[in-house]
C-alpha cells in the first residue's frame, strides 16, 4: 500500500512515499499464491462476473465473444507489463502512483491518482449495491412472507457496516486470509452460478428464447456501448503494484506466476458463465445474473451467500487507495499519534459517502458501466501500454521491436476510443434511469 514509511514531512510532495530507497520500504513477505488470492479477488468479484452475459447480450454473439476474448488477452498482458516495471528504474514502487510519476513525471501521478479514484469509488459503489441485492435475496428466500418489512437499502447499511469494520485493517496483506477466503468463494459463486444457469437454460423452453439484439437503433448503439464499459469493469484491476509491493523477492517473477494463476481461473470462470448465461436466457438475461435465475432455490442462495463474501474482500482492497491518500497527509503533518482515531474517521466519512451514493441510486448496471469506462480502461488498458514504450521494455530485435510498438499504440488508441464510447452509453442508461426511479428506491 502506498503509504509514507520514511517518517513525517512538513510539505507533502507527491512520490515522497512508498518508494524503496536505501532500503526505505517495507519488505513483501506474500508468496506468489498470495498474489493469486489478491489479484484474483480484485478482479474477479460477482459484480464483474454477473454483468457478462447481459454485455453478450447486447452486442450480440459474434461482436460480443471478440470483444470478451480481447479484453481477456489485452488486459492479462497488460498486467505482466506492468508488473515488470516494479523496479524498472533501480527502485521499487509501491503504488501506481508512484510508478507513473518515475515513468512520466508529476502528471502521471495525478492522471493515476484521478483515475485510481474514479476506479475505487465507483467499484465500491456497485458492488456494494450487488451485495446489497443478494443479501436482499437471500433473506427474501427465508422470509418470503414478510413483504417490505427490509428493502435493498437497509441490507445495504448492514454490508456497509462490515466494511467499516474490516476497514480498521492496516493493509492489504494483513487481508490474505480474508482474500483467500474470498478466492474460495470466488470459486464457488462461478460453479454454483454456472451450474444454476445451465440448469435453467434446460428447464426453459428454447423457442421462447431469442438472441436478437432488442430496441431502436440509437437504443441498440447506445447499449453496446454500455457493454464496453461492463466488459471493461470485468478485467479492472487498478492495484497491481499495490499487490505487487506485497510479494516476496523475486518480485516480478512471482507476480507473473500470481497474476497468470489468477487469470487462468478467470479465463474458465468468465467466459463458461458469460456463454452459459446469454445462451440459457438470450436477450432477456438481466444485468445481474442472479436475478435471472429461477430454481433450485437453495443453490441460488447458496450463489448469494458466495458473492456477499467474495465482495467483502474486494471492497477492501479497493479502498485501499483512498485510505493511504489520507494516511500520507497524516503522517506528512506529523499527526501519527493516536493513528487509530484519525483512521477510524476517515474510513467512517468515505464508508458513509459509499453506502449513501449505493443507497439512493442502486442502478447497478448503469455504475459497473460507467466505472469500466471512466476508471478501469485508462487504467488497465491505456496506460499499461504507453507506460511500457515510455520506460523502453521494448525487444532488442527490431523487427520485433517495431511490433511490440505498434501493438501497444494500437492498444492504447483502440481503447482510449472505447473508454469515450463506453462513457457515452452509461451516462445516457443513468440519465434513463434516474428519469424512472426515484431515489432510493427499492430494486
Amino acid at each position: 500500500p502506498a503509504t509514507a514509511r520514511g517518517g513525517a514531512q512538513e510539505d507533502y510532495q507527491p512520490g515522497e512515499a512508498g518508494v524503496d530507497k536505501d532500503g526505505g520500504a517495507k519488505e513483501g513477505k506474500g508468496t506468489w499464491r498470495h498474489a493469486a488470492f489478491h489479484v484474483a479477488t480484485t478482479i474477479a468479484t460477482p459484480a464483474a462476473y454477473a454483468p457478462l452475459p447481459f454485455a453478450l447480450a447486447s452486442l450480440g454473439w459474434p461482436l460480443g465473444v471478440c470483444c470478451l476474448v480481447i479484453g481477456t488477452l489485452v488486459t492479462w498482458c497488460s498486467s505482466l507489463a506492468v508488473a515488470s516495471l516494479w523496479q524498472w528504474n533501480g527502485e521499487k514502487h509501491t503504488s501506481y502512483r508512484l510508478l507513473a510519476q518515475s515513468i512520466f513525471g508529476p502528471w502521471g501521478y495525478w492522471y493515476v491518482s484521478f483515475f485510481q479514484q474514479v476506479a475505487s469509488v465507483g467499484n465500491n459503489i456497485a458492488i456494494q449495491i450487488a451485495a446489497g441485492s443478494s443479501l436482499k435475496a437471500v433473506y427474501k428466500h427465508y422470509y418470503a412472507a414478510d413483504h417490505g418489512a427490509m428493502t435493498l437499502q437497509h441490507f445495504i447499511l448492514l454490508f456497509g457496516m462490515l466494511e467499516l469494520f474490516l476497514s480498521q485493517l492496516p493493509d492489504i496483506h494483513s487481508l490474505r486470509w480474508v482474500n483467500a477466503t474470498c478466492t474460495a468463494s470466488t470459486i464457488g459463486f462461478a460453479g454454483t452460478a454456472i451450474g444454476v444457469t445451465i440448469y435453467d437454460g434446460y428447464r426453459i423452453d428454447r423457442n421462447d428464447v431469442g438472441y436478437s439484439l432488442q430496441g431502436s437503433t440509437a437504443t441498440k448503439v447506445f447499449r453496446g456501448f454500455n457493454a464496453l464499459g461492463t466488459i471493461a469493469f470485468s478485467f479492472g484491476d487498478a492495484m497491481l503494484p499495490e499487490i505487487q509491493s506485497t510479494v516476496r523477492e523475486p518480485a516480478t517473477t512471482n507476480m507473473y506466476k500470481g497474476v497468470s494463476t489468477a487469470y487462468t481461473l478467470i479465463v474458465v470462470s468468465y467466459w463458461t458463465l458469460a456463454f452459459s448465461g446469454y445462451w440459457a436466457f438470450g436477450s432477456g438475461v438481466q444485468p445481474y445474473i442472479l436475478s435471472s435465475l429461477t430454481v433450485p432455490r437453495w443453490a441460488i442462495v447458496m450463489a448469494n451467500i458466495f458473492a456477499v463474501v467474495q465482495i467483502t474482500g474486494c471492497f477492501q482492497i479497493y479502498c485501499r487507495p483512498t485510505y493511504a491518500h489520507f494516511e500520507e497527509r497524516i503522517q506528512a503533518k506529523n499527526m501519527a499519534y493516536r493513528a487509530w482515531l484519525w483512521r477510524l474517521m476517515y474510513t467512517s466519512a468515505y464508508m458513509a459517502t459509499i453506502t449513501l451514493v449505493a443507497a439512493a441510486m442502486p442502478f447497478f448496471g448503469d455504475f459497473v458501466s460507467v466505472c469500466g469506462a471512466v476508471g478501469f480502461t485508462p487504467l488497465d488498458f491505456v496506460l499499461p501500454a504507453l507506460a511500457f514504450l515510455k520506460a523502453g521494455k521494448l525487444p532488442k530485435n527490431l523487427g520485433l521491436r517495431r511490433t511490440v510498438k505498434a501493438l501497444c499504440c494500437a492498444v492504447a488508441v483502440l481503447f482510449s476510443a472505447i473508454g469515450v464510447l463506453a462513457c457515452i452509453g452509461a451516462i445516457r442508461a443513468i440519465v434513463l434511469d434516474v428519469k424512472t426511479y426515484k431515489f432510493f428506491h427499492d430494486m
